[in-house]
Order: structure tokens, then sequence, then C-alpha cells
């Protein structure tokens, strides 16, 4: 049986295969940008063709393939994420674009701060109010909720973030909106602060969970199209993704919290980095990962790589555990130029 490992980055798609034995075996596709999927196809048929195989067959007697993608730090970084609207309690609609006061370097006077995922347009406040203890001063008003509901469908949303004070210690009333948008906007993708990120800290929260309803439909429609590609091969193994805190998780999960694979692709070479370091039994050390479009800096300290809870991803926070990953705009790729 094999194992395939599957790196989609922006200029190439990176495959390799281990078979029981311990055999690796490597191929590489031109990446597809339009449509990943394709180049993740093309790639397996190059992988089989090494190994003397047809796709159908290496397919059926490959019992995993791991998988890092760029398609939502993609649709974050180019803002080509969903059309996004935001419901949260009444007088909490700016919290996003107020961002605490700070920007993401705040003696840089010139510097502009990112301009928000969801116009002020899009964010209803909707009335009710839970306490930090989580106990309800303010019933949800359904008549509210129906109000902002309608305003985002004629407005044409395509995925629905809901934030609402203090809900991690309390998810009903966003439990109960999530059934409300579900019944009036049924083909709506829909993220709640309660399960995105429960903790407290109001602007991260509801950062993050709006950059999750930006990237998610983005992220479900390539990761649909891939199984649906891998199943017509032959494939009927597990398909797990690359976590940006390193790990893994089934599809179904990666898209219910699609913000968690923002820094999927990077944290696969920074894995490949932490391989190495017990290799050559080293505990420290730099990880450079230098690809066509991008070039990804990371420290491994004691052989395992830095974790943190404050990451912004092209300016927007992105506050759950990820690999601590330095990006610069420049790969193998990129062609430099001084104007005379």
């Amino acid at each position: 049986m094999f194992r395939i490992g599957i790196d989609v980055g922006g200029t190439f798609t990176d495959l390799v295969a281990v078979d029981d034995s311990g055999r690796v075996v490597l191929a590489k596709s031109v990446s597809t940008p339009k449509d990943p999927s394709l180049g993740v196809m093309e790639g397996l048929g190059l992988l089989a063709a090494e190994l003397g195989r047809d796709p159908a067959s290496l397919l059926a007697d490959t019992e995993r393939i791991v998988h890092g993608t760029t398609v939502a730090t993609n649709a974050l970084l180019e803002r080509k994420g969903a059309r996004v609207g935001l419901l949260t309690t009444q007088g909490h609609r700016d919290v996003i674009e107020m961002r605490e006061g700070l920007k993401h370097d705040r003696y840089n006077l010139r510097m502009p701060p990112p301009i928000p995922l969801v116009p002020r347009a899009l964010r209803i406040g909707v009335q009710e109010r839970m306490r930090f203890d989580g106990t309800v001063e303010t019933p949800l008003s359904r008549a509210s909720l129906a109000a902002g509901i309608r305003r985002l469908r004629q407005a044409g949303v395509e995925t629905v973030a809901v934030c609402y004070l203090h809900a991690y210690r309390d998810p009903r009333h966003e439990l109960a909106t999530r059934e409300a948008v579900a019944k009036g906007m049924p083909d709506a993708y829909i993220s709640l602060s309660s399960e995105v990120l429960p903790q407290i800290k109001e602007y991260e929260r509801v950062c993050t969970t709006v950059v999750n309803a930006y990237v998610g439909p983005a992220l479900s429609r390539y990761l649909q199209r891939l199984a649906e590609r891998l199943r017509a091969g032959g494939y009927r193994g597990d398909v797990l993704i690359m976590q940006s805190h390193g790990g893994v998780a089934p599809i179904v999960d990666s898209v219910r919290l699609a913000v968690g694979a923002v820094l999927s692709g990077p944290a696969g070479g920074i894995a490949g980095s932490r391989y190495c370091a017990r290799l050559l039994s080293e505990g420290n050390l730099i990880s450079f990962d230098m690809g066509g479009t991008s070039t990804d800096i990371s420290l491994l300290e004691g052989g395992e790589p830095q974790l943190t809870g404050d990451k912004a991803v092209g300016g927007y926070k992105a506050a759950l555990p990820s690999i601590d990953i330095h990006t610069l705009g420049a790969g193998g790729g990129s062609i430099a130029r001084v104007d005379p």
C-alpha cells in the first residue's frame, strides 16, 4: 500500500509516494490555479508512471493522501473570497474595523489599515446580549434577526459570519441564528464564532470568524472537486488536509473550519524541516522554503516549530494556533528589477 503527499503551490504541484518498504518516489506537475485539482490529477498520473503503474491501480493501492494547499491562502491574500455578511450584537458591528485601534506596523503613520472583509452595509446588528458569565441580558429578537437575514439575502451574500458578544460562554443565540440563516439562505456557508474561536477577546473572535467565512466557500468547492476526481479515479482511502498548526484534518473538518488551512501549504514545508531536524539530530534550525511564488521562513527550537495564536495573514487576524511562519512575496520565479 502507498501513502501519498501532495503540495499544491502557486507554480508547481509536488507529489511523493511512499510504499510499505519505505521506497520514496517523486513527481512534479505544473499547478493549475483556476482549478488546482486538475494539476493534482495530472501529477498523480506522472507519479504512477514513475512507479510503472496506471493512475487507477496506484489510487486503488493507496491508503492515505495528505494534502497541503494554498487555496485558502490565495483567496485571502488576493481578496478573491466570498461575499460575506456579518450578524453581530447590536452596537458592535464596527469592532472589525476599529481593530482595537492598532495597525500591523503601529509606528508607520503612512500605512493604511487593511480594508475590512465585510463592508459596513453588510454588517448587521441583531438585538441580543449575553453577559460575560453566559447569562442572558437581552433575549434574541427573532424579528431583528429575520430583518437582518432578509437584508443579507437581498444583498446577494454568499456566506454569513455570526459573532455575538460572549458567545464563547453560551452559544445558544448563535446556534439559533444558524438555524434561522439555514432556513432563510439555504445555500449560504455559515461561520459561528462559538465554533471557530470559542474564547475571550471580541476582535480576534470576530476577525477569525469572518476570515473563516471569507475563504470557506472557495476551499469547500476545491476540496469537493478534488474528492470527486479522486473517487472517479478509484481512490477509496482518506484525504487529510494540512493545517496551519502543522497537523492534519479530514476534508469535512477542513471545510467547516477553513481558516485552519490558511497556512496549509507553508505548514507542510515546516513539517518536512522538523523531520530533517530529527534525521540530523539537530534541535535548532532555520527552515527556508522557497517555492516559485513565495518564500517561507520559520524557526525550530529543540526540534519543534514555534506556535502562535496571534497570526495575521494579509493584515487579517487568524487567531487559531498556527506555526509561526514569515512569508516573503518573492520566490524562484520572481523577477527583480531596478528602475533607472
